[in-house]
This record gives C-alpha cells, sequence and structure tokens, in this order.
C-alpha cells in the first residue's frame, strides 16, 4: 500500500502495512488543524517487525564489508534523486520548522551512508600483535544483531541517519521508533531504504510503550536513544537490566561566555543562532549566558536588536521563529520564565505570546537580564526560546558558573559502526562477538 498522512501505516522494508490500533489526530503547531493520523504498535506488529528484521539480519551479516557498503551507497543514490517537498511539508505541519532548515536536514543524509559505507571497509577487525614466540592474534568484529534507534522530534531524520547508517554498515537490521511528534515524515522517508534487501529497515510509531516492548524483547540486541534526560535515564535502566549495550544522545543547557575580549558583533549574531534556532528546541542550544560586565551592556544592546529582527511565523512562511512542539513545550517555557521574572529577571525581549500570532504554540524569542544562578530557568533545561543572561565581573566567575550545573551537555558523538559491534565474547551468541 501507499503511504497516506490519513491512514496510519507502520513500515518493512519494501512495504507500508496499515495499522489496526486506535487512531490519534496529529495536530500542526502553527494552526491547530490536523494534518493526519498515526496509530501505535499492536503485539502483533511489534512481532511482524521483529520477525522480519530478524530473518533479514541473518543474511545481512554475512555480506562482506564491501557489498555492504554498495548497498549504503545505493541508499545515497535513492536520497539524492528523491524528490522531499512533501516530507519537508509534513515535518513543517508536524512540530513547526520552519520549512528550509526541514528541507535541508531531509536532503543532506547522504554523505552519512557514505561516510559509514565507506568507514566499515576498514574497521572489520585488528591485528592484536605477538605477545609470544611463534602467535598471531587478531580480532574480527561481528554485528550484535538487530538494533532499535528511538528518535526526537527536533532532527529526525538526520539523527536517525546518523545511527542507522553506523549500524547497517556494521551488519545489524535497524527498527526505527519515530517520535511521536514527526512520525508522518519520519514514515515517509522511509522509501530511500527500498534499495535495502527485504525487511533490514523497519519504521515502527507508537510512544513509550512500543519503545519499552522493543528493549525489553530478546530479539532486538542494541538500542540508540536520543531525545530527553528523563527517557534516556529510563532507556540506559532497562538497557542494563538486560546487559544490552545502548548509545545515549540526552539533553542539556549549554553555556555561552561572552569575554572582555570578544568581537560583540560576531558574538551577538552567534548568540542569536545559539539560543534561537528551532525555536530553541536543540539538545546543544545555548540556554545559560555568561556575560562579563565590562561588555555586558553593548552586548545586551546588539543581541536585543537582532534578536527583535527575527520573523515570527508559521513554518511554510519566510520565518525563523516557529511555534514550539506542544501546548506543554510552551508551558514549560512560560512557568521558567514567568519564574525568573517573579525573582528579579527583567525580558528584554518577548516574555509573552506574540499578538500577531496566538493561535498555535508561539512563544516569543526572550532575553532575560538579572538573571541569578539559583533561579529554575538556570537550574532546569528550558528546550525553548529564551537567552537567560548572568552578569559576571570576569571571565574566571563566568567559567566557575558555567560549570556549576547538573545540567551540562549530554550529547554523544556521531556513532561509529564499531560502537555498534561486540568488542569482546563475554555475552551470549545473539549480541555478537569477536572471533579470536
Amino acid at each position: 500500500m501507499h503511504f497516506s498522512p490519513d491512514r496510519p501505516t507502520f513500515f518493512i522494508n519494501p512495504d507500508y502495512r496499515p495499522m489496526t490500533g486506535a487512531t490519534k489526530p496529529v495536530v500542526d503547531p502553527a494552526t491547530l488543524e490536523t494534518v493526519g493520523a498515526v496509530a501505535s504498535a499492536s503485539d502483533g506488529e511489534i512481532d511482524a517487525v521483529l520477525t522480519a528484521a530478524t530473518r533479514a539480519q541473518l543474511a545481512w551479516k554475512k555480506l562482506d564489508a564491501k557489498s555492504r557498503a554498495k548497498h549504503l551507497h545505493a541508499v545515497a543514490n535513492a536520497i539524492e534523486a528523491a524528490d522531499f517537498t512533501r516530507c519537508a511539508e509534513l515535518m513543517v505541519r508536524e512540530i513547526g520548522k520552519p520549512y528550509p532548515e526541514a528541507i535541508g536536514e531531509i536532503a543532506n543524509c547522504a554523505p552519512i551512508f557514505r561516510y559509514y559505507a565507506e568507514m566499515a571497509r576498514d574497521d572489520a577487525g585488528k591485528i592484536a600483535g605477538t605477545t609470544q614466540a611463534g602467535s598471531f592474534q587478531y580480532a574480527r568484529y561481528e554485528p550484535y544483531g538487530v538494533s532499535v534507534h528511538i528518535m526526537p522530534y527536533n532532527f529526525p531524520i538526520l539523527l536517525m541517519c546518523w545511527t542507522v547508517a553506523a549500524s547497517l554498515a556494521a551488519g545489524n537490521a535497524c527498527i526505527i521508533k519515530p517520535a511521536e511528534a514527526t512520525t508522518l515524515s519520519t514514515l515517509k522517508y522511509m522509501t530511500v531504504f527500498r534499495a535495502l534487501p527485504e525487511g533490514l529497515v523497519s519504521c515502527l510509531p507508537g510512544g513509550a510503550a512500543t519503545a519499552q516492548a522493543l528493549i525489553a524483547s530478546d530479539r532486538t540486541h542494541a538500542v540508540a536513544f536520543t531525545g530527553s534526560v528523563a527517557a534516556g535515564k529510563a532507556v540506559a535502566v532497562a538497557c542494563a537490566e538486560r546487559m544490552k549495550p545502548c548509545v545515549i544522545e540526552a539533553g542539556g543547557s549549554d553555556p555561552l561566555i561572552i569575554s572582555r575580549h570578544a568581537p560583540l558583533e560576531v558574538a551577538a549574531a552567534g548568540s542569536v543562532t545559539a539560543a534561537f534556532h528551532l525555536t530553541g528546541q536543540v539538545c546543544t542550544s545555548a540556554e545559560r549566558f555568561f556575560v562579563v560586565d565590562a561588555v555586558h551592556d553593548r552586548f545586551l544592546e546588539l543581541f536585543a536588536e537582532k534578536t527583535r529582527a527575527l520573523r515570527i511565523g508559521n513554518g511554510m512562511d519566510k520565518t525563523e521563529i516557529g511555534p514550539l512542539v506542544s501546548e506543554a513545550a510552551r508551558a514549560k517555557v512560560m512557568r521558567l520564565v514567568d519564574d525568573a521574572i517573579a525573582h528579579g529577571a527583567k525580558a528584554v525581549t518577548g516574555g509573552r505570546i506574540p499578538p500577531a500570532h496566538n493561535t498555535g504554540w508561539f512563544y516569543e524569542p526572550t532575553i532575560l537580564t538579572g538573571v541569578t544562578p539559583d533561579m529554575a530557568i538556570v537550574r532546569e533545561e528550558c528546550f525553548g526560546p529564551v537567552a537567560a543572561i548572568c552578569r559576571v565581573k570576569d571571565f574566571d566567575e563566568a567559567i566557575r558558573l558555567a560549570n556549576d550545573s547538573g545540567l551540562a551537555l549530554r550529547c554523544s558523538p556521531r556513532i561509529s559502526p564499531k560502537r555498534m559491534r561486540r568488542p569482546n565474547g563475554s555475552r551470549p551468541a545473539w549480541f555478537g562477538s569477536t572471533t579470536p
């Protein structure tokens, strides 16, 4: 069957299949209009995906690295040849991301598959060196088996490709559990995987229960997760209980320091991007600003000037600031901003719902001054369009306060094929092992 936003489906390469569960509407955060429908996977649908992935991986792991690389290059070719207009539009309608950012993310994933295709050719093992006369030792890496990929909503395609490409290159099958908020655009993207063997890649919609079922299954063997700190902890615990390897990329509250030597025009322009890109819904967004007293007022003037120039609106229009992903996301931002103001902070820009956009989950890009390190806006991850500025006397104080956080950056680097392979043979065979 063909993919349709109005008809809940899941994907087992190369086919879309209908889902039988209760449907849930997908609402555009800019207009509050219904743009499609999704459903959560049933036990039978989860079983179908696991069965297909297990069967496909048995053949895929037997391919040599050069043959797998050829398949991954075919995926890259499919990405380069595809028209992603509709996929990008769906992403805009699902999360409010400005269209240029959506189409750019979606279309520019081909190099990821080419990178891991070639990396895997040279990462299949190593010579360990001779430890005694007459001996020869080497390690050969083998795939884990079936990998689970639990995705976030902010960069649903790009981050998916980072982990899926690495896992495929290492010889694993992949089951993608998309973010509920970006299920439609993720499903639409799945056609690029038709260049791969049947059943090797699947996309299974659902919420936390679906993720939990996939992690708990004896037929999955590794997990890649990107999302919130709370959910990341839950995934890590669930994997640890089953001795199942996982890669966790979670959120944070990044500091940005403006020293007295900073080129302030450059610093102000960079701060706009750091704080407000994707309406601040990025795990590497700058949320805590520490500005040295000597340049504080001039930096603030430039920063506010550039922030006020940002256009707010529907992601399908000419805009830099779209809505937040949901009512709950905006409510959290409003709570933290209101709390900071109640405790003495001042909103230099924003601090309110834009009067021209009172339909949808919009919030003005906000710069807060007079912020102190004990405020909730500094101690919690805001994940919204807010720059909280603390005035400091010098660079040393900025460094000390920047490091004084329980929410230091928790993002991990890109995944290598080796990370999706077993480094030793200490687990049951279905984890994979090295062969001496």
